[in-house]
């Protein structure tokens, strides 16, 4: 199966519930870029429908693909090769399959313990992922608070929460930790 990674920062909520859009950073731009290439995934979009923030990764891409930042360091200019915008998640399924987009698989991943969805284990979803075949994923990682149930509910597969060994089962990752361990456990040489 061919892998793309989503963040997305629309439709998700806030803290208290809200679906609201979160700003884009620099930090998700790169950190989640370099993680994706060290794992061979072939896509990563940030999706938000605000063309400022589009306009903002835009950029930041500039400054390492053709600006400054490519002569500085061309190892990084490669990695953001790999980095696109998409106003939708619907949008990042059309770019990354074209007219085939119906076809893509959804996977997201949740801290929240409320799911009405059966989860999927790391392995469960490796094992599928690693199954010979041109079939696309998409894996959706939400910002804020967390993707909305509408998102939850497109998916083919919710994976496991990422449990710590905190005695109070703190589950407050940042994003791109969590994509990072994400990355790992499903394509990691362990």
């Amino acid at each position: 199966m061919r892998v793309s990674v989503g963040l997305v920062h629309y439709p998700i909520y806030d803290r208290a519930k809200n679906v609201v859009a979160t700003n884009i950073t620099n930090l998700d731009i790169h950190d989640i870029a370099r993680a994706s290439r060290v794992y061979g995934i072939e896509r990563y979009y940030l999706i938000h429908p605000m063309r400022d923030q589009q306009a903002f990764v835009h950029r930041v891409l500039d400054h390492w693909r053709v600006g400054d930042g490519a002569m500085y360091n061309p190892k990084r200019a490669e990695t953001l090769t790999m980095v696109h915008t998409a106003e939708s998640i619907d949008h990042a399924m059309k770019d990354w399959a074209g007219d085939d987009a119906k076809s893509v698989k959804l996977a997201a991943t949740h801290a929240r313990n409320d799911q009405k969805k059966p989860v999927t284990s790391f392995r469960e979803l490796r094992a599928e992922i690693e199954k010979p075949g041109d079939e696309r994923l998409l894996l959706l990682f939400g910002t804020g608070s967390g993707l909305v149930e509408d998102v939850i509910g497109r998916c083919d597969w919710l994976l496991e929460p990422i449990k710590g060994a905190s005695k109070d089962d703190y589950r407050h990752l940042s994003v791109r930790s969590a994509a990072s361990i994400c990355l790992d456990r499903l394509f990691g040489s362990w």
